[in-house]
């Protein structure tokens, strides 16, 4: 157990994590050119706020909450989601006060849920998110909903499609709530223990649940679009409008509810079609309501959630190749008693932004040669008796086995004239 990593956890290895880069420099690359800005938020909060914002009618903090005690006796949660962080941090340096909307973004930022690990969702896994506080507009819902879409294209995902519902507010979700428990009354008590006992609390959650018998019994549920109020109604009416001119293939499916009670107005999921069928890679919505229920102003706002692990995972499935970097551009070998001689130039070269190294073992030359190669560093410098008193280097093309002599001082210059730079 010591060695073993705990269940539904995973390592990145550093021979992997450039793939996790790869990914990443493009979730931040799109989040910059809309203006969102980065937030990072800790790893756990008081338990309270997601008890609050999430909704104790939820799976997530019903079933999957890492929950506990500190030293303090106060009660700990590490959490589950970004968005409850989010609003928390906004409200507690008052960026409400500041110039509206807030645009805000968070990256590999951890999420614990404890729930039967699969392919790509594990205990622990990280997410993109994006929230935007301050904009009341559906072109907000659009333009988050059209930066998802492009930014997984990009990167290779294909198969995509929309999801859009709308939930409506607590204007007209009452309505609603009394048509969903009239028509759950008579089939309620062959639902699961857990949709009994959100009958009477919060009867949308029902339309959530994953088990399949449930599932079946809800496949005649009325529609929450049939009852939208007029600011509802329009809202979503003018996403539509938007993502129409946006070009974005979408279909309106009125069984989305996501798996959070702050949501309200539009929800949304990025579908991808795979051989093990349908495979939601990224959610979100809007929550007007979440800011002033946690305490602050009223604030309207919107965002999402994506899942690194699963990104990476559809990657895979599509045989997209993320482009594997070179360790080092040049690797630093000597002869004799000249390790100090190399080990400076090392550090010459790395001022001059070259990716450098040299062995540290005591390896013998030929030994020397085979762990570059190894490394796969395209050059290599060796440095000789005869090269360190005639203040030179031999620079060597691993592949073409071109070899140049150089000045010392001219080293950088040459190495990168020899990497094509």
């Amino acid at each position: 157990m010591l060695t073993q990593a705990p269940r539904g956890t995973k390592d990145v290895l550093p021979t992997d994590s450039y793939r996790w880069q790869h990914v990443e420099a493009h979730m931040r690359k799109a989040a910059a050119e809309a203006g969102f800005r980065e937030v990072r938020t800790p790893v756990f909060e008081h338990t309270e706020l997601f008890l609050r914002g999430v909704g104790d009618t939820t799976d997530i903090v019903q079933k999957e909450m890492y929950t506990f005690k500190d030293k303090g006796e106060r009660s700990i949660t590490l959490k589950p989601e970004g968005t409850a962080g989010a609003v928390r941090a906004f409200l507690e340096s008052s960026l409400y006060a500041d110039a509206l909307p807030c645009k805000m973004y968070y990256l590999n930022a951890p999420i614990f849920r404890y729930e039967a690990p699969q392919n790509g969702r594990l205990r622990e896994h990280h997410q993109f998110g994006l929230e935007c506080f301050g904009a009341q507009g559906a072109t907000a819902d659009a333009e988050l909903i059209l930066l998802a879409y492009k930014l997984l294209g990009t990167l290779g995902v294909k198969n995509l499609s929309v999801n859009i519902n709308s939930i409506g507010c607590p204007k007209c979700r009452p309505q609603y709530h009394a048509m969903l428990k009239s028509f759950l009354g008579e089939r309620i008590s062959c639902m699961c223990d857990t949709c009994k006992t959100r009958f009477d609390r919060n009867p949308l959650r029902v339309l959530d649940c994953k088990v399949e018998k449930c599932q079946e019994l809800v496949a005649d549920a009325p529609s929450m679009l049939d009852v939208l109020c007029e600011e509802c109604a329009e809202h979503f009416a003018q996403l539509q409008e938007c993502l129409k001119a946006s070009g974005i293939p979408y279909q309106v499916d009125s069984r989305i509810v996501r798996g959070l009670d702050y949501y309200t107005k539009t929800v949304f999921e990025l579908i991808t079609t795979t051989d093990k069928g349908n495979l939601t890679v990224c959610g979100g919505g809007r929550y007007d309501n979440l800011v002033e229920q946690l305490g602050g102003p009223s604030m309207p706002a919107v965002g999402f959630g994506m899942g690194i692990e699963r990104v990476l995972m559809l990657l895979d499935s599509e045989g997209v190749e993320i482009p594997k970097p070179d360790q080092y551009d040049v690797f630093v070998t000597y002869m004799g008693n000249n390790k100090i001689p190399a080990f400076m130039l090392v550090q010459n070269l790395r001022k001059a932004g070259i990716h450098a190294d040299m062995d540290h073992t005591g390896r013998s030359l030929k030994a020397q040669f085979k762990y570059a190669n190894k490394t796969g560093a395209p050059l290599c410098i060796t440095l000789g008796d005869d090269e360190v008193a005639n203040g030179v280097v031999k620079i060597k093309n691993m592949n073409t086995r071109e070899e140049r002599t150089a000045a010392l001082a001219d080293a950088a210059a040459t190495v990168r004239e020899m990497l094509g730079e």
